[in-house]
């Protein structure tokens, strides 16, 4: 099994005036710090308005970090919210954890890691695994497996999901390790800075070679679940996915998929809603002989680490199941796939 990770030199504005320490009186992995350089857009300003405004740190956050140990240092010493910030300081705060997860059952679960750092790691989740607990699912998440992972290096862990994948649908999702790399992740996510790639196999070809799907989407009136496309004046939410067709058959296709706004079973809706469903899709088309699951895997991630200037490729091979159905429909792999 191959795993790729590639890290890019990438200027970003905000995000360039993050450094990461660690505290060396406290054993390994214990305690990060994140130093936020002041620059003149910042100068003049209270450490709490750097917090809120500058960093966008959330209130509840701000009042942990006061409350903690060498929560909030300026140049090295403790300081207030109240304090004034110049050009040239250095704000450093703590990202430590000293919370568990809640909810949480620690189980030793085989699960590949494709990239971890202080902010965030990324697993590879295999299918029929689900991303989180739920009333039906304890101890079998991988939640659960890094709760597990983490509390043999003795250190506390709250799952903090940036992306989720449903439970049938294989691949990458980022996982942030600190509150402040949650909301940095957020705030990408929220400018489009994440993107998100998916491999699917349809039953059924789009008529064009490259091509985008923009609807509206909402619950149906029937299920929490189960989501529909819509028009903007029922309510729904704006979705847009991109698609580029690798393989062509007279009955499937293979895409590679992008889904820039992420809704839920967004590239389920769209594809089933111009009527290509994904193979095996037993929600929002059929089950299929060949498969036991919907043919769907998050096969690269391109997102900005929250407190580097570095922009990060990550990809994940196909797993076992998607391969063997790929081969029997299509004949063999494409050489696009390889190249991902």
């Amino acid at each position: 099994m191959t795993l790729k990770v590639q890290i890019f030199l990438k200027k970003r504005k905000a995000l360039a005036l993050f450094t990461i320490t660690k505290n060396k009186e406290k054993p390994l992995g214990k305690e990060y710090f994140v130093n936020y350089l002041i620059t003149p857009n910042d100068a003049g300003k209270t450490v709490k308005d750097v917090l809120r405004n500058s960093i966008g740190l959330s209130v509840a956050f701000i009042k942990h970090l006061k409350f903690i140990e060498n929560g909030i240092l300026l140049n090295g010493e403790h300081a207030t919210v109240r304090r004034t910030v110049a050009v040239g300081d250095v704000l450093t705060l703590s990202t430590e954890d000293n919370e568990y997860g809640e909810h949480l059952t620690p189980t030793d679960i085989p699960l590949d890691i494709v990239y971890e750092d202080s902010d965030v790691i990324i697993p590879n989740k295999p299918p029929f695994m689900p991303t989180h607990p739920s009333h039906l699912h304890h101890g079998d998440t991988v939640a659960d497996a890094l709760a597990f992972r983490y509390s043999q290096k003795g250190l506390p862990f709250v799952f903090r999901p940036v992306n989720r994948l449903d439970k049938n649908t294989s691949g990458l999702t980022i996982i942030a390790k600190s509150r402040i790399s949650a909301a940095r992740m957020a705030d990408s996510m929220r400018e489009g800075k994440i993107k998100k790639q998916y491999l699917a196999v349809l039953h059924g070809s789009p008529a064009d070679d490259v091509g985008k799907i923009e609807t509206y989407m909402h619950r149906t009136a029937q299920s929490v679940i189960v989501r529909e496309n819509c028009s903007a004046d029922e309510g729904g939410d704006y979705a847009l996915t991109e698609y580029r067709v690798l393989k062509r058959t007279e009955e499937y296709s293979l895409v590679l998929a992008s889904p820039v706004t992420g809704r839920t079973h967004q590239l389920r809706v769209h594809f089933a809603g111009i009527g290509c469903p994904i193979v095996g899709d037993d929600l929002y088309g059929t089950p299929h002989p060949l498969i036991p699951r919907h043919a769907l895997h998050a096969v690269s991630l391109i997102f900005p680490l929250p407190s580097s200037e570095n922009e990060i490729s990550v990809s994940a091979p196909l797993p076992d199941d998607m391969k063997s159905l790929i081969t029997s429909l299509f004949g063999e792999l494409p050489d696009d796939i390889n190249c991902i």
